[in-house]
């Protein structure tokens, strides 16, 4: 069997695939047209989220059996036509869940303890104590929106804390030990603080909207270490400004392109990045934390992951 790469990885991933006896092709650089004048050659293909493999790559890739997603988001592929082909999708959302989980936590408690405002003032040379003093989290409820490997993840790093922990999910019976699964309206009636983990769908875009923010009974944090377009930018700076929402930490933004890779789209006429005026807020904006869409990068996530997609695809087509 033939497979092609369309990303870089760890190399684990063409080394077990090649032990494990499939042919190993990489393309890096050719454009989305290109590889579809191709793609009827293979057999499988892995990506990360270079481009998005649509109904018309499906349809030239004639002889495909597999899409290995590096990665837990499928949003970039879709899913139901490439059912409806017979390819059979892969992914690894296993892979970086711990990493999800960590970053998560970190952000929440560096928000909570004012770390990042209290770093930049030392170093610009201001001695801020009462400034800088913190909450903490026990005693608090943290709730969760989403409850599959990153939500189950980052509760998990919270069973050391004295807090309550709430899950909300469209699927029922995902509560454990570490979350208690409940409605929607009682979540949003006693958390003190949101962190999504949900996959970008019809049902999650836009979903943090006005409407939403405010149906919170307390002022709450945000932690969205899921996907951008959840959150509606705009909204959340309004609520940011009237203290509704306490404080954000974001690794994902509305802005983003479809690959991750970018933010900002430069002026055709200019070499000037387009910034919103919501994005200028939230940069300067002292209770905000902000970090590249990397909750899931770290050394040890690039090796799982890969190593996920082996077995997977070992199991499947060996």
């Amino acid at each position: 069997m033939k497979i092609l790469h369309l990303d870089t990885n760890h190399p684990l991933l063409l080394e077990q695939l090649h032990a494990l006896g499939f042919q190993n092709d990489e393309d890096y650089t050719a454009s989305k047209s290109d590889i579809e004048a191709k793609i009827h050659e293979y057999d499988g293909v892995i990506i990360r989220s270079r481009f998005s493999i649509d109904k018309e790559f499906l349809d030239a890739a004639t002889n495909l059996k597999f899409i290995g997603r590096v990665g837990a988001g499928v949003e970039n592929i879709d899913g139901d036509y490439a059912k409806q082909k017979g390819v059979q999708l892969i992914s690894a959302p296993e892979g970086n869940r711990n990493a999800v989980g960590e970053h998560t936590l970190g952000m929440l408690l560096s928000l909570f303890n004012k770390l990042n405002k209290a770093d930049q003032e030392v170093r610009n040379g201001n001695w801020l104590r009462e400034e800088n003093r913190g909450v903490e989290l026990d005693g608090k409820t943290v709730g969760l929106i989403g409850y599959g490997n990153m939500g189950k993840a980052f509760a998990k790093k919270l069973r050391g804390f004295d807090v309550t922990v709430l899950c909300y999910d469209i699927k029922s019976h995902v509560g454990d030990e570490n979350a208690k699964q409940v409605d929607l309206k009682t979540l949003q009636t006693q958390a003190d603080v949101l962190s999504l983990h949900t996959p970008q769908t019809l049902l999650t875009l836009n979903m943090v909207n006005t409407e939403f923010i405010n149906t919170f009974q307390k002022p709450f944090w945000l932690i969205n270490t899921a996907r951008g377009k959840s959150v509606v930018t705009d909204n959340l700076v309004t609520a940011l400004k009237s203290g509704k929402i306490l404080g954000a930490g974001l690794d994902v933004l509305e802005y983003e392109k479809a690959s991750f890779e970018n933010l900002f789209k430069k002026d055709v006429t200019s070499s000037a990045v387009e910034m919103p005026q919501a994005f200028q807020y939230l940069i300067q904006a002292k209770n905000v934390l902000l970090t590249p869409h990397v909750a899931g990068w770290t050394v040890e996530s690039k090796e799982k992951l890969a190593q996920t997609i082996v077995d997977k695809i070992k199991i499947k087509f060996c």
